[in-house]
């Protein structure tokens, strides 16, 4: 086994979900098994069972920190309109699901997919997504409360078209994107909003 290098517990959990990462990128989520991930990693089964119990808090934790990632490029200041940055963060979602299509389908049609630990990172992006967009369109009251409650419909609705996408792939991206558009502008609409 090779030397083992001199990292801190955050660069060592970090180096695990990169492996992780990999890992399940390359195998069903019932196929993967901890501790070969452990062994590609170059670490002890004790240390991986350390930073993630089970396997499933281990994806959970990959996923999590994924969306961290997509949740910081999502929101760019250099758009002209707020109907521009919801579009280019629509664009930045598609992109990251497309790059990541194994892990999507895992945390959105395995076994686990249903696991609150799976589940509530793409809600916090995606309430993060909602929060800037009502803010930037400068929406208050009862107003408010009605096109957000549009925008979370409009969410579910890109979560399961980006799923299908990647899925069936019988939509071009760009269809994608103008049906989302369309159904936001719809959902607003109702709302009394527009962006």
């Amino acid at each position: 086994m090779p030397s083992r290098r001199r990292l801190t517990p955050e660069q060592r959990r970090d180096e695990l979900m990169d492996v992780g990462a990999t890992v399940f990128e390359e195998q069903a989520y019932e196929d993967v098994v901890m501790e070969d991930v452990a062994r590609r990693a170059n670490a002890s089964r004790a240390l991986m069972y350390h930073y993630f119990p089970t396997k499933r808090e281990f994806f959970a934790a990959i996923w999590k920190r994924a969306h961290d990632r997509l949740s910081a490029e999502m929101f760019r200041a250099d758009t002209t309109s707020v109907r521009d940055g919801v579009a280019a963060a629509l664009e930045a979602h598609l992109t990251f699901y497309q790059a990541h299509v194994p892990l999507v389908m895992i945390a959105n049609r395995s076994s686990i997919a249903t696991d609150p630990a799976l589940r509530e990172p793409m809600a916090e992006g995606m309430r993060e997504l909602c929060d800037r967009i009502l803010d930037a369109s400068g929406v208050t009251g009862h107003a408010r409360d009605v096109a957000s409650a549009a925008l979370t419909g409009w969410v579910a609705f890109i979560r399961e078209i980006t799923v299908e996408w990647l899925s069936n792939k019988q939509l071009s991206r760009t269809e994608v994107v103008d049906v989302c558009m369309g159904v936001l502008d719809a959902a607003l609409g109702v709302a009394g909003q527009r962006l």
